[in-house]
């Protein structure tokens, strides 16, 4: 009983005790935040203003360590704000920061709404980010989205603020803001876009460029002059809610024509669409900020092999004529590391810097069967299988939806065809009916696991290329089947140290095994038939017209639509995925247009190779190879040639092909009869 009292009397206790040193706590925490933020102005003040870092720009090496490029900085010109447009001083505060003069430095207004706007839609879609702010992220600090780059985001904002003029933050804000194509600074971007000073700049050129620096490679209107006209509409509309211009000038300004600059390059770059895709690595992956790459005296190492970018170079001018409007894109991967060794974004970087090996999203046709096709062996198909090549009207969705795909030029084999001769033919046919056989999720989760990041969907089509996806994506996913099933990330860069020798970033690759590793190599193997006359039926197999170039063993897979036309393949040492057709999806000649993609890759193939041994291929344990009957899909006899053929030990064929196509020979037949010359003579007139 004394017990139970006691007890209860401890509990009452410690009750009481515990909210008193809980309030102290809590006292003691919110009066050191409170004395950090209320003695940061002061240590603001007592830092001094800031100075501007001195450009020491960080330079680029290929895999050899030989410099390639810089930084580009040279296109940085300081301009006093008085000599600026006072349009494009009214277009970048109604769109950046239109409480600017009204706030020292943090927009608590802005900032709540954006919290009330986030959490209304449970993302983190608004930004408050102010001018100051910027400012002070774009040259003092990198794109770290760490808690201690926003406490100094702060601090500098605050030293900014306390230090300078509102007038110096907005002059140094547009003087550093980077608009894309290397121009950093408002002089330097209505050069880049216009041709002319920043102070000649009309409200339309204004309210253009004003919208650039929240996404440069989105809104510049030298790649892509449609969204850039909308991201213009939307700085304009801000313009006018901000009281700087009436609707009517709004409107004019959207529909006056602007003459837009044309680019050029005075000096030569070294591989330039590789370069402009690792800055944009280096910005938005790796989180560097514009002015640690113009400033921080930077060395990246990269994954450039020089002499595979000069074969892709030049096989891409010497096969299109120089007359020709089509554009081009090429991708080389290293599929042990994923290392990007060549990148080809265009036919010519001066003229259209648009990156389409990056950037681009098109239909790839017939280059996407092999994943269709490992998913096919992955649920009971083999090499051998047999489906009718003949017109089919496919039903789907319990019967409420139809599709009638064809075969190029109208061509059907009229009966059955194995699934080594349809991947090398490119039946149609052969490949939708695998694709609702099997289940149509079925490719969308292959093609996912090997690397496809584009978004997809489970119709019938999709087993055509349908979708579309980036050249980069299917360098990615092909490197994946050279590998085993091992797939592995693309990448350009392999290193970045300061200046004083200090590795911020080192790449380590490592591999995934994602796929099957007897299914990837048997699917390897299949796609080697795209070159092989023995698998040509009613038409011939759609590698032949490049097959006499090649000395190595390879795997490819053709593709084509009305506008595109692909060649990707590959050895166990170098994937390569080619593009070939035009930026604005006309519909490409059958010739000589869609041979390009095919003689660009087989020789650009050839080259890179030179050197290394001719068959890289090595089956991996539990794969055999059988002699079948390229026909009939079973073991080849005296009476039908074969072709070696690659099975997952257990799915071979067992049976012979006869050479009637209907009573198979049985292996022990086979063994035990001796045939003479006039057997041979006798069977051959029959």
């Amino acid at each position: 009983m004394r017990l139970d009292k006691h007890s209860r009397i401890s509990q009452r206790k410690r009750k009481k005790f515990l909210p008193k040193w809980a309030l102290r706590i809590g006292i003691m925490l919110f009066s050191v935040i409170f004395l950090s933020f209320a003695g940061l102005p002061m240590m603001a003040r007592l830092a001094g203003p800031l100075d501007i870092p001195a450009p020491m720009p960080a330079a680029l090496y290929d895999k050899n360590g030989k410099a390639i490029g810089k930084w580009r900085d040279d296109n940085r010109q300081w301009i006093e704000i008085e000599k600026i447009s006072p349009s494009v001083k009214q277009a970048t505060l109604a769109i950046e920061d239109r409480r600017f003069f009204y706030h020292g430095g943090f927009d608590l207004r802005r900032i709540a709404g954006a919290v009330i706007k986030d959490v209304g839609s449970f993302s983190k879609a608004q930004g408050a980010s102010t001018i100051t702010m910027q400012y002070a992220k774009n040259v003092f600090l990198s794109n770290d989205k760490t808690w201690i780059r926003k406490a100094a985001e702060v601090f500098y904002t605050m030293r900014l603020e306390i230090n300078e003029s509102k007038k110096d933050i907005l002059e140094g804000y547009l003087n550093t803001i980077y608009y894309g194509h290397g121009a950093y600074g408002i002089e330097a971007a209505a050069k880049t876009y216009f041709n002319k000073p920043a102070g000649d700049l009309t409200l339309a050129e204004s309210s253009m460029l004003a919208g650039i620096p929240n996404g440069p490679s989105l809104y510049s209107p030298l790649l892509d002059y449609s969204r850039a006209k909308e991201r213009q509409r939307v700085v304009l509309h801000a313009m006018v809610k901000s009281g700087f211009i009436t609707s009517r000038q709004a409107d004019t300004a959207y529909r006056t024509p602007l003459a837009l600059a044309h680019r050029h390059d005075t000096q030569q770059r070294t591989a330039p669409y590789f370069q402009d895709a690792v800055w944009r690595e280096l910005t938005e992956k790796l989180h560097f900020s514009q002015e640690e790459l113009a400033s921080g005296g930077l060395r990246i190492q990269t994954t450039l092999n020089p002499k595979v970018q000069h074969d892709a170079e030049f096989w891409v001018n010497k096969t299109i004529p120089p007359y020709s409007g089509i554009q081009t894109a090429l991708v080389a991967v290293n599929p042990r590391t994923g290392g990007i060794e060549a990148m080809v974004g265009g036919r010519d970087y001066q003229k259209s810097p648009f990156n389409r090996a990056v950037l681009a999203r098109r239909s790839p046709g017939s280059v996407f069967k092999p994943f269709l096709y490992y998913a096919a062996l992955d649920n009971g198909f083999t090499p051998a299988t047999l489906l009718k090549s003949q017109p089919t009207i496919f039903r789907f969705d319990d019967g409420r939806g139809t599709y009638t795909p064809n075969n190029f030029g109208g061509y059907y084999a009229g009966g059955p065809i194995t699934m080594s001769q349809a991947l090398a033919l490119s039946d149609n046919i052969f490949a939708v009916k695998t694709h609702l056989a099997i289940g149509m999720e079925k490719l969308v989760s292959t093609a996912r696991r090997a690397g496809i990041t584009s978004p997809l969907a489970a119709i019938p089509s999709l087993a055509l290329g349908s979708k579309p996806v980036s050249v980069l994506e299917i360098a990615r996913g092909y490197a994946t089947l050279a590998n085993n099933g091992a797939r592995v990330s693309p990448e350009l860069i392999t290193k970045v140290t300061d200046a004083k020798g200090q590795v911020l970033y080192a790449w380590h690759p490592q591999k995934q095994q994602v796929l099957n590793p007897k299914l990837s190599f048997v699917v390897s193997q299949m796609m080697t038939g795209v070159f092989d006359h023995r698998l040509n039926g009613y038409t011939k197999v759609t590698g032949s017209t490049v097959a006499g170039e090649l000395t190595h063993q390879m795997a490819a897979k053709t593709g084509s639509t009305s506008t595109d036309s692909w060649m990707a393949g590959f050895t166990p040492d170098l994937v390569a995925a080619v593009w070939v057709g035009y930026d604005k999806g006309e519909v490409i000649s059958t010739y000589p247009d869609s041979g390009y993609a095919k003689k660009i890759w087989a020789h650009f193939m050839e080259s890179a190779l030179e050197g290394a041994p001719r068959n890289s291929f090595k089956p991996p344990k539990g794969v055999v190879s059988v002699s079948v009957d390229p026909k009939t899909g079973l073991r080849a006899s005296d009476q039908c040639p074969g072709r070696p053929t690659y099975f997952v030990k257990g799915t071979e064929p067992t049976a012979y092909c006869s050479g009637t196509g209907q009573h198979p020979e049985k292996k022990e037949e086979k063994h035990l009869k001796k045939r003479s010359l006039f057997h041979w003579l006798f069977h051959w007139w029959r």
